[in-house]
């Protein structure tokens, strides 16, 4: 029988969930410039990494399942990498607006 986190483990990390996101709400009003952004990825990988964690027990999982668990999270960063390169690499076309003329 596998080894599953205690309920008072499960409690700790739903009130953990819901600081996160009143933190998550909270930090939406406040202006930070660009790094709002920045604030609150860093709030959602927190949220995600709990939810993998207890709520998907791979904390008391085997070395393949964290394997698994690790890889899924690389590829993501890979899917984000190739996104941001193309989005940063692009030249954008002026919107017809700005050519009053035509």
């Amino acid at each position: 029988m596998p080894r599953l986190a205690s309920p008072r483990t499960f409690l700790k990390v739903f009130i953990a969930l819901l600081a996160l996101t009143a933190l998550t709400t909270g930090a939406a009003f406040v202006p930070l410039g660009p790094f709002n952004d920045a604030v609150a990825l860093l709030i959602a990988a927190s949220k995600a990494t709990l939810v993998v964690l207890f709520f998907m027990n791979v904390r008391y999982s085997s070395r393949l399942t964290w394997a698994f668990a690790v890889a899924g999270f690389c590829w993501l960063a890979v899917l984000l990498g190739l996104s941001a390169t193309d989005f940063f690499t692009r030249h954008w076309i002026p919107s017809p607006s700005a050519f009053p003329w035509r």
